[in-house]
């Protein structure tokens, strides 16, 4: 996974607004909540997750997964992207921004299927 890649994956999504983040990050928002923030000369992203799900991350691959910080019942998770595969992306992408979405929008959006 690439930079790009990655970017044709978030703004993808429905109602994401791209914006400067903090220090050398930029940030991926939705109805104004973050979920996602890119740090292209580290080639990596950082996710909104579950607390479950950021230790099953950490747990599985910490070479590619890493804990970044907690708020609440959130986990944020910090992902290389040379180590991850497109689908797993796509779905830690897609559900960091459901995680941050109105419902409305959640309960609107079909996903594009990839036949290639």
């Amino acid at each position: 996974m690439g930079v790009e890649e990655f970017l044709e994956i978030v703004l993808g999504l429905p109602e994401v607004e791209q914006r400067d983040g903090h220090a050398s990050t930029t940030g991926f928002r939705v109805q104004g909540k973050g979920f996602c923030y890119l740090d292209e000369a580290e080639a990596s992203v950082m996710v909104k997750a579950t607390r479950e799900e950021q230790a099953a991350l950490v747990a599985e691959d910490p070479e590619v997964f890493t804990a970044s910080w907690t708020s609440g019942r959130f986990g944020w998770v910090s992902i290389r992207l040379a180590g991850v595969d497109r689908d797993e992306l796509v779905e830690l992408v897609t559900e960091g921004w459901r995680l941050s979405a109105p419902k409305r929008l959640v309960a609107s959006y079909t996903p594009a299927v990839d036949n290639s």
